[in-house]
């Protein structure tokens, strides 16, 4: 089998990239800009492989006009997803699943990340209010007498 890339065979240990990274280690960009067939030398499968994958929703490359496929390092970092999952035993509905339910957990994160800096920011808008209304206060000490031992 030839074009296997740095993973090898399917379900053998190469050098694993972290999801979200590129080819060259840097974040994985959507620029669609490999062919299926450099896409699958780098993910070291079969062209048809990633046109099934296609096929069952799990990757979703861009099109150019004229009907081609082009893939990004995004599409790449999913692909090695798909490729681990797989190789830990899922079938592709298992694999479609965990991918729905992982992009679901980012959003959600997404959404609290975003809800707790608008809760801080509140937070810090409704403490500068109360330091806008706060007045000097004296100090000193003042005698008390009851009601009863003043004079009127």
């Amino acid at each position: 089998m030839r074009g296997l890339g740095t993973r090898g065979v399917r379900g053998t240990a190469g050098p694993l990239r972290p999801s979200g990274e590129g080819v060259d280690g840097t974040r994985a960009t959507a620029a669609p800009v490999y062919v299926i067939s450099v896409a699958a030398e780098l993910a070291g499968v079969h062209p048809q492989t990633l046109r099934v994958y296609e096929r069952k929703g799990l990757l979703d490359p861009s099109r150019t006009r004229g009907g081609s496929r082009r893939f990004s390092e995004r599409d790449l970092a999913r692909l090695r997803r798909i490729q681990d999952l797989t190789a830990a035993g899922l079938n592709l509905e298992g694999v479609r699943r965990v991918l729905e339910l992982e992009s679901e957990v980012a959003r959600l994160r997404d959404e609290l990340e975003r809800t707790r800096a608008e809760a801080l920011e509140a937070i810090d808008r409704i403490h500068r209010h109360y330091r806008r209304d706060l007045v000097p206060f004296d100090a000193s000490p003042v005698p008390y007498a009851p009601a009863s031992r003043r004079r009127v």
